[in-house]
């Protein structure tokens, strides 16, 4: 096995963003080109910790092991394949998705690469559950922790309770949109837990442990948590540990992009971690808020597409957007600031032009 330092797909700019301080394993999607509901995976951002790892599939093997188990086991992808297979449509989100706004609020950067909004996709996921890859080697009760670990260069790995362990859509996906994992994006496998923040869907699976106490590591004590003046200190953690990513709208416009003068259909995408969105509303300039279209699907955990027909004079212009979810989550005017720039979920502004056609 070797590792690669950089990212494998071509990357044109009509695509993707590499966002500052990104280091030359990340790059965002540009929204604006998405063609559909689903990202293609060729368009699908990439947020890697280490140099990605260069498998080959009849090689793979995923050790299971810890005091939870009955037993240590090694599968590989033929005993995988005799499990039940099942597909989910999710979203994965990197925590740090619009970290750049925290300069733009607070006048300072927060640690971390600088994201825009768009390192964040929503995909067909397939693959086996991971319950049932457990229940090969005998779960025992009093389960506490799933420690899922990649075979990375540096072994990235975050710790999962065991009832989101368990659950229907947290699997072992395989394949990606009908197709193998792509490299960059864990092939053979990798975990998708369903409304958790990226991090928790470990690429390049290679290793679960299964604990009865806490399997508590880096990414999850001293970063990929809330920490700063307004989030105390949690157990081993510097802050609150991030689980559930917050309801969060995306605008599909460049920042200062230039539009035609005449009636626009100007889109956007809403997700809220698990759960579904219910509403989108927009505000043009200093206007009233209104209601923008939601288009189908709205599947819970991924997202819901949506758009507002206007007519706008020659100028500069912003639209802002915030959604609300089924469990009445809204987007603030602001959030709190935290040390790591995660979670960002503030009402989602973007300035742009409109441009007079008869000037042309």
């Amino acid at each position: 096995m070797s590792h690669h330092p950089g990212i494998f797909k071509p990357l044109p700019a009509e695509y993707f963003r590499h966002p500052e301080e990104g280091g030359a394993t990340n790059v965002e999607t540009r929204l604006s080109r998405l063609p559909g509901y689903l990202t293609p995976n060729h368009q699908f951002f990439v947020r890697s910790h280490f140099d990605i790892p260069e498998l080959k599939a009849a090689d793979w093997q995923l050790t299971l092991t810890g005091d939870a188990l009955s037993r240590s086991q090694s599968l590989n992808l033929h005993d995988l394949n005799q499990l039940p297979r099942v597909s989910v449509i999710r979203a994965i989100e990197c925590a740090g998705n619009a970290r750049a706004c925290f300069a733009r609020d607070f006048g300072r950067p927060a640690e971390g690469a600088q994201w825009g909004t768009g390192a964040v996709g929503v995909a067909e996921w397939s693959g086996v559950r991971l319950r049932d890859v457990l229940a090969l080697a005998g779960l025992k009760e009093g389960a506490f922790h799933v420690r899922p670990e990649g075979l990375d260069s540096g072994r990235f790995a975050r710790p999962l309770p065991i009832d989101k362990a368990l659950a229907d859509d947290t699997i072992i996906a395989l394949a990606m949109n009908g197709e193998p994992l792509p490299i960059d994006h864990g092939f053979p496998a990798r975990l998708v837990v369903s409304g958790w923040l990226g991090a928790a869907s470990v690429k390049w699976l290679g290793r679960l442990e299964v604990s009865r106490h806490a399997l508590d590591t880096y990414w999850n004590t001293q970063d990929y948590t809330l920490a700063g003046p307004d989030y105390p200190a949690k157990g081993e953690a510097d802050g609150v540990p991030i689980t559930t990513m917050p309801v969060m709208s995306m605008i599909e416009l460049e920042d200062d992009a230039r539009l035609p003068s005449g009636p626009t259909i100007l889109r956007g995408r809403a997700l809220s971690g698990e759960g579904q969105v219910t509403a989108v509303e927009y505000c043009l300039d200093d206007g009233k808020w209104q209601h923008a279209t939601l288009h189908t699907p709205d599947i819970a955990g991924a997202w819901v597409c949506w758009s507002l027909h206007c007519d706008l004079s020659p100028g500069q212009h912003t639209i802002s957007a915030r959604a609300t979810d089924n469990r009445g989550h809204q987007q603030p005017e602001q959030v709190s600031w935290n040390n790591h720039g995660c979670c960002y979920n503030a009402v989602t502004r973007v300035t742009f032009h409109i441009e007079d056609r008869r000037s042309k």
